[in-house]
């Protein structure tokens, strides 16, 4: 039996590798990823051109603007006369938001009295109008308390994990349970569908090879693959992107082979649905799009309907999107890291057992 094993191994492994262009398929594409989507999935918003309408003719107004032009978020701030301009800069998107100062702005500061500012903001950019928002409201808390909401001092916002809200280091380690999954899922997709387009699967079936020995020889490999790119991309988030471990990575390793043997027994699933390389694709793609949005990756979960939520369940990149993010930032204790890989050990049970039972009528 293991000689039969290693020998479908090997086959595998070559089959993957011997192809220059697969190998350049395997090394680049991801590693690309990494960097690109690192540096362009950001949480920031910058570069950002607003208007500023001052009806205030004190100096705190002139002060507010200047502090918000030397801020470096905001790339172009446009002195506008009217509320008409504001209208028009936001409905032209050449804004994203505008600014107006009271006319009794300065002198309500100076009274003690609590200053008002109202901020325009374009809705068709929801995200990043909320996080504009934020930081024109810090602005003007910071020129004087009283120019806020209400008078006094404001609360001390203190950040766990992200001191600095550095937003690498939450995409950076989430990327590396994307990435997998993209990986994971596309290249064991293409195993079997590879082989029936080739005419080798026929000779698989007539093989002495049994059911569990096909599904063993068509996990390890990549599984192995996914490993390299895993420890790749552990390696550049700790000394390309400096993101700090505090967790271990012997809690990293274990259940990320767990998320690993989920997302193949996945691909495996698809790979025995599908006829051709095409469709296997497609089955992948239709697989990963709803896996990601599913995760809580671009949107908190707890964000999204009552009715949607216990699907994400049966997502092993929700589960292993915690434990990676923990073991980085948070140094996830033993109990939690075994708490979140209890689901992707039964994700993967099935996932490979649907693989397996339609391999053994594949071959039956």
């Amino acid at each position: 039996m293991l000689g039969r094993l290693r020998a479908l191994i090997v086959k595998e492994l070559l089959a993957i590798l011997r192809d220059p262009k697969g190998r350049m398929v395997l090394i680049g594409p991801p590693v690309m990823q990494l960097l690109i989507f690192s540096y362009a999935a950001t949480l920031e918003v910058s570069n950002v051109d607003i208007a500023f309408l001052n009806h205030d003719g004190g100096r705190w107004g002139t002060e507010l603007s200047q502090r918000i032009a030397a801020s470096g978020t905001f790339r172009e701030v446009t002195p506008i006369t009217g509320l008409g301009q504001a209208r028009e800069a936001l409905d032209r998107r050449h804004v994203l938001a505008a600014v107006h100062v009271d006319p009794e702005f300065s002198r309500d500061i100076e009274a003690g009295r609590p200053a008002e500012v109202q901020i325009l903001l374009d809705g068709r950019r929801s995200n990043a109008s909320q996080i504009v928002a934020g930081y024109l409201e810090r602005i003007i808390g910071d020129l004087d308390p009283r120019a806020s909401a209400g008078a006094g001092e404001g609360p001390v916002v203190r950040h766990w994990f992200n001191p600095n809200l550095d937003y690498v280091w939450y995409t950076v380690p989430s990327l590396i349970a994307v990435i997998s999954l993209l990986i994971g899922v596309i290249l064991t997709a293409l195993s079997v569908a590879r082989e029936r387009e080739l005419g080798t699967f026929d000779q698989l079936m007539v093989s002495p090879l049994r059911t569990h020995e096909i599904l063993i020889g068509k996990t390890v490999p990549p599984l192995l693959i996914g490993l390299v790119h895993a420890t790749v991309y552990v390696l550049a988030a700790l000394f390309v992107f400096e993101v700090p471990l505090r967790g271990s990575l012997l809690l990293l390793y274990p259940s990320l082979i767990v998320y690993l043997a989920a997302v193949i027994g996945v691909g495996l699933f698809i790979s025995s649905l599908s006829t051709t390389q095409q469709q296997a694709i497609l089955g992948a793609f239709l697989f990963a799009a709803p896996a990601i949005l599913l995760s809580g990756f671009a949107t908190p979960i707890e964000n999204m309907p009552a009715w949607l939520q216990p699907l994400t369940m049966v997502n092993p990149l929700r589960h292993f999107l915690v434990v990676v993010k923990g073991v980085f930032l948070k140094g996830l204790p033993a109990s939690e890291v075994l708490l979140n890989t209890v689901p992707l050990i039964l994700i993967a049970l099935v996932t490979l057992t649907a693989a397996a039972w339609l391999f053994r009528r594949r071959i039956e």
